[in-house]
């Protein structure tokens, strides 16, 4: 089997062949690390770009067109996934820097005892909102939901929705002050305030 024929390649990758996999990996691995690490000038999340890239050739091998450049498409989509984590990485980098820099001088200068209250007062302004802000709060806070999971569950809008947890906020820092808005992060760090 000759799979250094691209329009072959491709029609067995299509086909899940095992061995056109192995091939593809044997033969571009190397090769689209090197580019990969050009791009984010980091080993592992070079490594990292490009077995993501793998893996979803392989979960989308049906969709490859034999008339398609298996190696251009393969550069393209390293790039395509470097610049997808470059932007999460960049957005989250940010965010945590500037509640980190804040959370560490509350830390610091703050015994348990008093951060101990801090949250308990934070838990206190939370179940004070309004019935209907303080539902979709949660919602979002506590148990994780998207603005559209919201709506949808709701049957709002997802502009209410946004204007709900809006108006949460507010409240809430119109009744906490900087060091509070800090605990508030800490207690709800898996989203975004």
């Amino acid at each position: 089997m000759d799979f250094s024929d691209n329009d072959f390649l491709a029609e067995q990758l299509k086909k899940g062949n095992d061995r056109a996999y192995m091939f593809l990996l044997s033969h571009y691995h190397r090769r689209l690390c090197a580019y990969a690490q050009t791009l984010i000038n980091d080993h592992s999340q070079a490594e990292d770009i490009v077995q993501n890239v793998f893996l979803k050739t392989w979960r989308s091998r049906k969709k490859l067109d034999s008339y398609f450049s298996v190696q251009s498409f393969l550069y393209k989509s390293v790039y395509n996934e470097f610049l997808s984590t470059y932007r999460k990485n960049r957005a989250v980098t940010l965010l945590e820097k500037k509640y980190m820099e804040s959370l560490y001088q509350i830390v610091e200068n703050t015994d348990d005892a008093a951060i101990a209250k801090m949250i308990e007062l934070v838990k206190k302004e939370v179940q004070r909102l309004p019935p209907k802000c303080k539902h979709v709060f949660s919602l979002s806070k506590e148990d994780g939901l998207t603005n559209i999971e919201i709506a949808e569950c709701l049957h709002i809008s997802i502009k209410t929705v946004e204007a709900q947890i809006t108006k949460a906020f507010k409240i809430l820092r119109k009744e906490l002050d900087d060091k509070y808005e800090m605990i508030l992060f800490l207690m709800f760090s898996n989203s975004k305030l």
